[in-house]
């Protein structure tokens, strides 16, 4: 099976173990994961800014680059990427003027019609139903599972039935053999773009989230946001001196949890590139 990737600046950068994890379980569950071919940045937080038709066209070329290899699913692994072309999508679908406004400037063929999914969608539709014959290694300990601001909202748009309380990531954890907690901080802001001008702010939003996921007793924080995971794993030294503590609570991705779980080293994992080092209570397998 094919399916096509859009993975953004993070995922080729400053989360490359997102992206190894991701192509690792897909891998394992029989799936190919076909990069859209010249992508570019879908502009993030940036461009919706500065300039309305440049934040439309970023993303939109992606998706008519998409549209031209044949592609009828496309995964959008960042949760800032996922939300800037699903975006675009529902504003260009309503407004067809301004659909082909951006065609033109983008001389490409734009039908918009690609079905678009975040990470958690793709697992909930192509890998958790394929988990019981995957899993070899189960997590019997507790999670807590932090979604972030832009997997859930704007709600009318993400169609999220439990936007304040998700599950999804939950769930999953839950096949994984884990227990994920129940706990209020699982849609809290983390600080998102501020962990470059104003790193003080997201150590301090950052620090109730890593406190509380602490406080209701998980081992590990599970993310599914290149940014969350920045924030919450790079900016610790932040984190402490806003809780004035030493916080030793490593943070993970979701498709690094289940490349765990299915038996993946933590090297294929990507495991080894964190700053704060992941030190789970399960059996790894040092080879393979």
């Amino acid at each position: 099976m094919k399916i096509g990737l859009y993975p953004g600046c993070s995922l080729t950068g400053s989360s490359r173990e997102y992206n190894e994890s991701l192509l690792a379980i897909a891998k394992e569950a029989g799936i190919e994961l076909c990069q859209i071919n010249d992508w570019n940045c879908c502009g993030a937080t940036a461009a919706h800014n500065l300039n309305k038709e440049l934040s439309l066209s970023l993303p939109a070329r992606n998706l008519a680059l998409a549209e031209l290899e044949g592609m009828n699913e496309l995964v959008v692994p960042c949760a800032a990427c996922f939300n800037r072309l699903v975006m675009t999508q529902h504003e260009l679908s309503e407004k067809n003027d301004l659909r082909k406004l951006i065609s033109d400037k983008l001389q490409l063929p734009l039908k918009n019609e690609i079905k678009i999914y975040n990470v958690l969608q793709f697992l909930e539709k192509h890998i958790v139903p394929r988990l019981g014959q995957l899993v070899k290694n189960p997590m019997a300990f507790d999670v807590a599972c932090y979604y972030g601001c832009l997997l859930v909202r704007p709600q009318n748009v993400m169609k999220s039935e439990r936007f304040e309380d998700p599950m999804t990531m939950d769930v999953i954890m839950q096949k994984l053999g884990a227990n994920a907690i129940d706990w209020p901080f699982k849609t809290e802001c983390c600080g998102a773009g501020f962990s470059v001008s104003k790193i003080e702010i997201v150590g301090e939003l950052s620090g109730k989230i890593v406190r509380n996921a602490v406080d209701h007793g998980a081992k590990a924080i599970v993310v599914a946001c290149p940014m969350c995971h920045s924030n919450l794993d790079m900016r610790r030294p932040a984190i402490d001196k806003y809780l004035n503590m030493k916080m030793d609570i490593p943070v993970i991705y979701i498709t690094q949890a289940i490349a765990l779980a299915m038996g993946l080293t933590p090297h294929q994992a990507g495991i080894q590139r964190h700053f704060v080092p992941v030190n789970l209570p399960v059996n790894l397998p040092v080879n393979r």
